[in-house]
Formats: structure tokens, sequence, C-alpha cells
């Protein structure tokens, strides 16, 4: 609990398959998966996707607002709240910068936003859900080099004080995992 966990290897060897088994999109036909030493199958398929978060190599943003695809971490949240995760994913800048800001329109999968504002917008939206239990899949393997730096730094303070798994190609992408 609390620790950080990384899984590195090569295309094809189950990295995203564990990460799907974690997340319970499908339960294992053989042996279990226990967090905190618990069989997941023991709670409910929605009691369990409440506690978690993902993050993915291609951020997967709705044709709507920056507003809205931050809440869809957390649909109750305040505007506040959806400020407060924006600032700490490193993108509340970006987006006051907008003509409409937080109401400006993403377009198709977030056409009008780089691939660093995209995935910041996504650990936005995991900031604001707040999980206890967080998966990084490739998180920042597509990106650029200054911009992976800036969506590193926003990952670090994500991971504070929850369990992770980190899926990477790259080592440096895990160095924190303890």
């Amino acid at each position: 609990k609390g620790g950080v966990v990384a899984l590195v290897g090569r295309t094809g060897a189950g990295k995203s398959t564990l990460c799907d088994l974690l997340l319970r999109f499908y339960d294992p036909s053989k042996g279990r998966i226990t967090v905190d030493g618990v069989d997941l199958r023991r709670s409910t398929r929605a009691s369990y996707i409440a506690r978690t978060a993902v993050v993915q190599q291609t951020p997967f943003l709705f044709h709507t607002t920056i507003d809205e695809n931050i809440r869809q971490g957390r649909y109750d949240a305040s505007r506040a709240d959806v400020e407060r995760a924006a600032v700490d994913a490193q993108i509340h800048d970006h987006i006051a910068s907008l003509p409409k800001g937080y109401d400006e329109e993403v377009g198709e999968a977030g056409v009008r936003l780089s691939g660093g504002q995209r995935q910041r917008i996504t650990i936005a939206r995991a900031l604001l859900r707040d999980p206890e239990i967080l998966v990084l899949d490739e998180a920042t393997s597509s990106l650029d080099t200054a911009s992976e730096r800036a969506v590193q730094q926003a990952l670090e303070r994500l991971q504070e004080g929850r369990t992770t798994l980190v899926v990477a190609h790259r080592l440096s992408t895990v160095r924190r995992a303890t």
C-alpha cells in the first residue's frame, strides 16, 4: 500500500494484460489477483473500479470541453476542484491562456491539443478522481523529451500516497519504483 511497483518488458510480454487484470477489465481464469492481500473478486467490479484510475499511453479525450474531460474523473466536482487538479497536473496555465479557458472544446480525441497537453488533462482527470490505486500504462512513451519531463513531474505528484503500478519500456520512467 502506498508503494510504486514497476513492470518493464518488451512489447508482447504481457504488461498491458496484467494491467487489464489489475483493473478488473476481466478476471483471471486461473489463480488470483490480490490487492493488500485481498482477492479482487471479493468486491464488486464497480466498487473496485471506483478506487482506481489509469493513465494510458494514448490519452483518451471526449469531443467536449476541457472541464468536462477532467470532470470524467469525478462528476460532482466543483470548478475549483477541476482547476486544482489541472494546476497539480501542470496544465492549468495553458488552459487559462485559451480563449474559452476550461470551456474550450478539445476536438475529436483532443486533436486541438498537443500530446503532452492531452496527457496532462488525463492526469488531471486521475488526480480529480483521487484513486487509491493508480495504473500508469506507458504513460510517457509517446512524448518528446520536453513533454515527458513535464508529464513525469505531474505523474510524480499523482503517485503521492497511492499504490501505483508503472508499466514502461524505458527505465527512466520507473526509477522511483520501490
